[in-house]
């Protein structure tokens, strides 16, 4: 097998993939293709592979709950749809009305579904984020866990959906480490796998419940678990995750990230972009979840803030619109999804159109979002990635109204990406500080002024909505290099190539 994806030798905010480098890009995570049995995977893979995603995330065990705001996925399949990694063989009834599990009998469908699943994304070269565990939250969802002693045959003791991410119950302890030590050795021949060991790992309810310390202890043992498990084995991979954060209501976000760089033995920091991120003292607004909010600066300046970290950061399941189904909803993930690749970072972002018997998306999914989504991955990868970097501070002037974002090999290779931040009026949940200016989406227009060095340069435009390059113009380099921008809305990417260097892949 060749060598797993690893972090880039020369570049640790990049990873290398079978000899060349990769940004993980993604608006196809389907963590439940290989949980929700009608879920034709096949086809999902396929698409993913033709828009150039490079990454998809796939939940091992949690299995979600749809909820008023959190739309039908792969992950909430039908009780008798469900696949599990144990097998259903009774006696009696789990909580979904289906036989109870024996955790001591791996279920061969489950796995025979991963290792095809796994296999496809390899021959496409699509990277896998197995996810091993997940919060289970509240009562109703810590129902259709396996290890839920109401749900299985194994005689574990019942327990507190907020103690899950804890070492309380021992019998439950031993469940999860056994767990993790099959998904592992199971996946360990593949070369395209990273894992994450918990998503959303949020001490939620406070009391008496597991608070985050407690809760980052489990997370590290479990860390351990991954790292000696694979001690014995061929390959070692990478593990991706976060440190524990508290979450009191959908308001009061503490998502602290501080540790997940210094503290934990992670390879990437995987972050929710949400509200109340908070990193070297300084609280970070994000967005909040389902609300339209755009926040391009706030997020461009986490992004830079964290730069200097020698971990890539992934901002891992972005929903702050995920919910819209629309143009407008994809337009603001469009915009997110290029201030945080454009800021060194790599992006996750779940496309609610893709469904059971739906697995390629929508008509109009694939017409917007799917496809802007490819043309971000070609963009990005046409660039000298392992030499690439943010560049602050070149641009010195630029329209009213925009974001912008340098990122490239100064004095060579440099994209601006320019973006209408202005927040929508249907925006929810914005500070009071953040006003709504009215024209969201009108024409922009002014001139784009960037310091570079003397020489002679070529200008081209990129629209981020057609995937297609305006013809090239010479400017000469210079402190205050002036470019006259064509009308655009919401957003275009400005690369600058040193003429005896310019080659467009």
């Amino acid at each position: 097998m060749p060598q797993p994806i690893r972090i880039h030798p020369q570049n640790p905010k990049l990873f290398e993939f079978r000899g060349k480098p990769l940004v993980l890009v993604t608006a196809s995570e389907h963590y439940g293709a290989v949980m929700n049995r009608p879920f034709r995977f096949e086809r999902y893979l396929e698409d993913a592979a033709e828009k150039g995603m490079s990454l998809t995330r796939l939940f091992m065990l949690f299995r979600e709950l749809q909820t008023a705001v959190n739309p039908y996925s792969t992950c909430k399949p039908e009780s008798p749809d469900y696949v599990a990694p144990f097998v259903r063989t009774g006696p009696g009834r789990a909580l979904d009305q289906e036989p109870r599990y024996d955790l001591d009998q791996p279920n061969p469908e489950f796995f025979d579904r991963l290792h095809r699943f796994l296999s496809l994304a390899s021959d496409y070269g699509i990277i896998v984020e197995i996810v091993l565990f997940s919060n289970t939250y509240w009562d109703a969802v810590w129902a259709l866990n396996p290890l839920n002693a109401s749900n299985n045959i194994n005689g574990l003791e019942p327990i507190l959906p907020q103690h899950y991410m804890s070492r309380r119950s021992e019998k439950l302890w031993e469940r999860q480490v056994a767990h993790a030590r099959k998904i592992v050795e199971e996946t360990n021949r593949y070369d395209n796998v990273i894992y994450e060991i918990c998503n959303e790992p949020i001490d939620i309810h406070g009391g008496d419940n597991p608070d985050a310390a407690e809760i980052n202890n489990w997370l590290k043992a479990l860390i351990q678990v991954v790292r000696e498990t694979e001690a014995s084995l061929p390959n070692q991979h990478l593990i991706v995750g976060q440190e524990a954060w508290r979450l009191r209501d959908m308001i009061d976000f503490q998502q602290y990230s501080d540790l997940s760089f210094h503290d934990f033995d992670y390879d990437v920091v995987n972050m929710h972009p949400l509200p109340g991120t908070i990193y070297g003292g300084r609280r970070y607004e994000l967005g909040h979840f389902m609300s339209k909010q755009l926040r391009l600066r706030e997020l461009r300046d986490y992004g830079l803030a964290t730069y200097a970290e020698p971990k890539p950061l992934n901002q891992d399941e972005d929903n702050i619109a995920s919910q819209y189904k629309d143009y407008v909803g994809w337009t603001i993930h469009r915009k997110r999804a290029w201030t945080t690749v454009l800021t060194g970072g790599h992006y996750d972002y779940i496309d609610f159109s893709i469904l059971p018997y739906l697995e390629t998306g929508t008509e109009e999914s694939n017409r917007y979002l799917r496809s802007w989504f490819g043309y971000l991955s070609a963009f990005i990868h046409s660039l000298d990635l392992v030499n690439a970097r943010p560049l602050p501070g070149i641009v010195t002037a630029q329209p009213p109204h925009t974001l912008g974002v340098p990122f490239g090999v100064e004095g060579s290779d440099v994209v601006i990406y320019l973006a209408d931040e202005r927040e929508l009026p249907q925006a929810a949940l914005l500070p009071q500080d953040v006003p709504i200016i009215p024209g969201a989406g009108a024409p922009i227009h002014g001139d784009l002024v960037v310091d570079l060095p003397d020489g002679d340069y070529r200008v081209v435009v990129f629209d981020p909505k057609t995937g297609l390059y305006s013809p090239a113009i010479a400017v000469r380099g210079g402190l205050g290099t002036r470019i006259l921008l064509p009308e655009f809305v919401h957003d275009i990417a400005v690369r600058i190539t040193r003429a005896a260097e310019t080659s467009l892949r």
